[in-house]
């Protein structure tokens, strides 16, 4: 049980309570709990099964460690079960739009009887919304804008939720000795942003057995339907999960089939076909005659192909890869020698200047960019010139006194709706590093988005482009940017485009990180990390960056500090 799933019901719990009208303190107690519990290095059922009180953990009272005790126990947090069958399933996602909280879902519930998103767009469609007490057109156009949006991520997942618990699955069933392989499949095994739902697949002699394994597995919360072959799911934290049991003659087709994308296996069907063979999760055919599917490799050669990397499987440049026999050498987490965005204590971090670049050294990394908020940011404690230089003082002398990592002097600098910075140019000539970011004033139009990003670009001393549409997956779309523009300006300039590797940002996303290489324009993988366990995400942005199609090369911070200094536009 990863610590964000346990934060995250916790999460849940109090929202739902808030929405019932339950006593405030006991909602901010589990808001806090799940913070303290999302921020904590170890993992709680580490701690727990190394005799660690978690009483001793500040905020956390025998209430609430009893619960968590629970959770990490049995993969279930009752009081949260109850709370859920008090209120329509679409209420919690209601909670998703922007600006909607559990007490305006508790009035749209009880004053207007909206029990499903579609009911509310309804309601908003029709005027109700904005006369409410409280709520104004202002709110009710807000609800219009994305509530399409939040149907349409409904059952989705973040893939660093989703992928932890699929291999936490199949870890378990491997530990049956009838088990002889077990793997993740589906848009989880494509390593896609976010996951619907999870496949596994597994051989194993007897299918009865691994059905039940699966069934006793503490993050399993309900079966939802059971056959001969194939069991469905739900696991604690809502994604649903298949397990098909398939002989071990099926299982490279079944996995090729199952993997996916659904655009990929159009093209290997009708490629089958061109040679007289039909391909599906049972094998590659010749009439009823079994040509191959015990491997994924063996389907792929009969189809006069190599193995395609699971990520490019998209029906986007790996057929023209494969024919060419000239697939990427796709880039490796350990391949990441920098990490040139993060936050401290003198911001909204929970980490010293020194505890960061501690964390990132035993990371494996050797040189880390200190990059803290600029003034606009005034919620995360921004910081003015004044405070900057004297931040940049501090990051100078931990540089001398921490061994083995280099230290560089950065800023995240906002780039303001009137298309300025957020610093004078003055202040950012003296960073090693500028990431310039949009936060603010994403709905401006298309015309204005772009006209700050160039304008951003072409200052001498920006470097970097951070999460360039600034969106939120599952919560918040991105600023309309007209990316051809972009490119060639960052071409020009010599600026690089940021991976955000935190999974619920991963932007750039993998088609516009494939253009950008397209375009010459180099790769910087940043974690953005706020705490010392920050850095960990940074595998997300790895896996972004594999979509893509990128290689160590086309990644700036693969390489040493003196070639990547080097790579570096001189104002």
């Amino acid at each position: 049980m990863q610590n964000a799933t346990i934060a995250r019901l916790f999460e849940q719990l109090a929202d739902l309570l808030e929405l019932d009208g339950a006593n405030p303190f006991r909602v901010r107690a589990y808001r806090n709990a799940a913070r303290k519990i999302e921020s904590l290095a170890d993992e709680v059922g580490g701690l727990i099964e190394s005799g660690v009180k978690l009483t001793k953990l500040e905020g956390i009272g025998k209430d609430l460690a009893a619960k968590i005790e629970t959770i990490v126990e049995t993969g279930v947090l009752p009081q949260l079960e109850e709370m859920r069958e008090k209120f329509p399933p679409d209420v919690m996602k209601m909670l998703q739009l922007p600006g909607i909280g559990p007490k305006k879902v508790a009035v749209l519930v009880g004053e207007l009887g909206v029990e499903t998103l579609s009911d509310l767009k309804e309601a908003a469609q029709n005027g109700q919304v904005a006369a409410l007490s409280g709520f104004g057109k202002k709110t009710e156009q807000t609800i219009l804008e994305n509530v399409d949006e939040v149907k349409d991520a409904e059952q989705r997942y973040y893939l660093a939720d989703a992928k932890a618990e699929a291999d936490a699955v199949v870890a378990d069933l491997l530990e049956l000795d009838s088990v002889e392989k077990a793997t993740v499949a589906g848009s989880c095994r494509r390593l896609k942003e976010t996951v619907g739902d999870l496949d596994v697949l597994a051989v194993a002699a007897d299918s009865a057995v691994v059905m039940d394994r699966l069934a006793e597995n503490p993050v399993v919360v309900k079966v939802l339907a059971r056959g001969d072959t194939k069991q469905r799911v739900r696991l604690a934290s809502g994604i649903e999960l298949d397990l098909r049991v398939v002989p071990r003659e099926s299982y490279g087709a079944a996995m090729q089939y199952f993997t996916g994308s659904k655009e990929h296996n159009i093209v290997t069907r009708r490629m089958a076909q061109e040679r007289g063979l039909k391909l599906n999760e049972y094998g590659l055919f010749r009439d009823d005659e079994y040509v191959a599917g015990e491997t994924e490799e063996d389907v792929y050669a009969e189809l006069g192909l190599p193995w395609v990397p699971p990520e490019l499987r998209e029906n986007r440049r790996e057929f023209e890869w494969a024919a060419e026999n000239a697939f990427p050498q796709l880039i490796e987490r350990d391949d990441l020698l920098g990490d040139l965005h993060m936050h401290t204590t003198a911001t909204d971090g929970t980490a010293s200047i020194a505890e960061m670049a501690e964390a990132a050294k035993t990371r494996g990394l050797e040189y880390v960019a200190i990059t803290d908020h600029s003034k606009r940011v005034a919620m995360a404690n921004g910081l003015d010139a004044d405070r900057l230089r004297e931040h940049w003082e501090n990051v100078r002398k931990a540089n001398d006194e921490v061994d083995g990592i280099e230290i560089l002097c950065g800023i995240e600098c906002d780039i303001l709706e009137d298309a300025t910075l957020d610093l004078p140019d003055d202040v950012l000539a003296e960073a090693d590093w500028v990431v310039a970011v949009l936060h603010y004033g994403l709905k401006q139009p298309r015309e204005k988005i772009t006209e700050r990003l160039l304008n951003a670009i072409r200052n001498p001393h920006v470097h970097a482009i951070g999460h360039p549409t600034g969106r939120l997956l599952l919560k918040r779309p991105g600023a309309s940017v007209g990316f051809d523009d972009v490119y060639k300006a960052c071409a020009d300039e010599g600026v690089f485009l940021e991976i955000n590797a935190h999974p619920s940002r991963l932007d750039l996303d993998d088609v516009h990180a494939a253009a950008a290489k397209e375009h010459g324009i180099p790769i910087v993988i940043d974690s953005d990390a706020h705490s010392v366990d920050g850095f960990d995400v940074l595998t997300y942005g790895v896996y972004q960056a594999r979509r893509a199609g990128l290689s160590r090369e086309d990644v700036a911070n693969t390489r040493p500090l003196g070639e990547f200094r080097a790579m570096l536009k001189t104002s």
